[in-house]
């Protein structure tokens, strides 16, 4: 007489985020993503060209003065 034994069921696996996350949480994340990255792509590339295209010193990008003169000389009166 041969023993019969059974294989184990083969489980589905759950998934390992919690519901809330999956409904809220990525939605929000993702509209908060994508301005944060637009705006950190505009701080790399107004330092890029400040730097590299206009041939001025690093340490001048992060100085207040330097944004406020440029916005003069953009949107002076003619």
């Amino acid at each position: 007489m041969a023993v019969e034994t059974k294989a184990p069921k083969p489980t589905k696996r759950k998934l390992h985020t919690p519901l809330w996350w999956r409904r809220y949480g990525w939605p929000v994340a993702r509209h908060l993503i994508v301005p944060a990255v637009c705006v950190l792509v505009l701080f790399i590339g107004m330092t890029a060209g400040y730097v590299f295209l206009g041939k001025q010193p690093f340490s001048e990008v992060w100085k207040l003065e330097t944004w406020k003169h440029m916005f003069d000389l953009i949107f002076k009166e003619l």
